[in-house]
């Protein structure tokens, strides 16, 4: 087969507002089509991105659509990406996940991959799909695609990769079986790999490595907004919610001794967590300005609901900042109410993260078009 001949295409299912796609983009992929049943994530994801979106349940769509669609045939599409509903796989669900529909929408994700046949594909979710509560089901949609696909998986720190954030995800690569083969044949040391990592916590002459990005990057140069305040036109995105008296003065007591509601005087602890090892600690927390911030999720603007608060103002972050943290530029904006577009944020994958993976696929593809067919 001539790989010379393979366009730049790709297709981001279950792209959510589109942080996959615009890592994608960056990185000179062209994403035409766009996969998204929530219509607000898709909103975003249209007003930010240059390809088209289909919204709808991917259960009701044939791949002949998607086909049809692009004027496209199997095996002429250059990536399949995507990040399947992932929430009832993570550690900070306690739904039964049997009982879950959204379970079996990586098999969506497979049914679509095998019928396009792309030359390479490209699955994020959370590390509990392989490891944890969903390692079954991922075992199975990997079996299907082994028989196309040469395919290798881990556990991923967004951190590693520029991101300011210790978010750790699972990354999929494949390649499909004839180009593996073709390569392999050609240098017979090759692997299927996954992104080479450009930052580490710990950076030596030895390793290469930039140190990773402190969290204060995504607070600089944005003006100041007390809790419930909106900022000024030009500054999208970057409002508040609102906070109790008594909220307002957990967070700032607890910006000046230490970070954690674990240094919270008797009178300023909620009942629940004035016993002994209850609940996440890091509710109720600031942000390290000088670390990566923990995991942004759908909650990520609420105080109440994570390690979620302003280093230095007396209020949880904004979904501005929130996606910052996630590697999002300003000009980046989330539509809806703030809660929607905090979801839509949190639920995001990390674009920087999509452009390392997007560079190992046209990294690869450069070698092909070296090969001799």
């Amino acid at each position: 087969m001539a790989y010379n001949n393979i366009e730049l295409n790709a297709i981001d299912l279950f792209c959510g507002a589109g942080g996959l796609s615009r890592g994608l983009e960056d990185c000179g992929i062209n994403v035409r089509l766009g996969v998204e049943f929530n219509p607000i994530a898709a909103t975003t994801y249209q007003n930010n991105l240059h390809g088209n979106v289909i919204i709808d349940d991917i259960r009701n769509i044939p791949s002949e659509v998607i086909m049809n669609m692009l004027n496209i045939e199997a095996r002429e599409l250059f990536l399949v990406a995507g990040c399947p509903p992932c929430q009832t796989f993570s550690s900070l669900q306690k739904n039964n996940i049997n009982k879950d529909e959204r379970n079996n929408l990586i098999m969506e994700y497979v049914r679509i991959v095998m019928d396009l046949q792309p030359l390479f594909i490209q699955l994020e979710n959370v590390p509990g799909l392989k490891r944890g509560r969903g390692k079954k089901i991922f075992e199975i949609a990997t079996t299907q695609l082994s028989t196309l696909y040469e395919m290798t998986s881990d556990i991923l720190n967004c951190a590693d990769y520029g991101i300011p954030q210790k978010r750790k995800r699972l990354v999929l690569h494949g390649i499909r079986r004839d180009a593996f083969q073709l390569l392999k044949n050609t240098f017979p040391d090759f692997t299927v790999s996954l992104p080479q990592a450009t930052h580490s916590e710990h950076p030596n002459a030895n390793n290469n490595l930039q140190a990773w990005v402190p969290s204060q990057i995504a607070f600089a140069n944005l003006p100041a907004v007390a809790a419930g305040e909106k900022a000024p036109i030009g500054f999208p995105n970057h409002e508040t919610n609102g906070l109790s008296a008594i909220n307002i003065e957990r967070i700032q007591y607890i910006q000046n001794h230490g970070g954690s509601r674990n240094c919270l005087p008797e009178q300023l602890q909620l009942p629940c967590h004035q016993k002994e090892n209850v609940g996440y600690t890091g509710v109720y927390g600031v942000i390290d300005p000088d670390q990566p911030a923990p995991t942004m999720t759908g909650g990520c603007i609420t105080y109440s609901k994570g390690r979620y608060g302003h280093p230095t103002q007396a209020r949880a972050i904004t979904v501005r900042e929130a996606a910052r943290l996630q590697s999002f530029t300003d000009d980046y904006v989330f539509s809806g109410t703030k809660g929607q577009a905090a979801l839509q944020v949190g639920n995001a994958v990390p674009p920087l993260l999509a452009q390392a993976s997007g560079n190992y696929f046209l990294n690869i593809l450069r070698q092909l078009h070296e090969i001799p067919v």
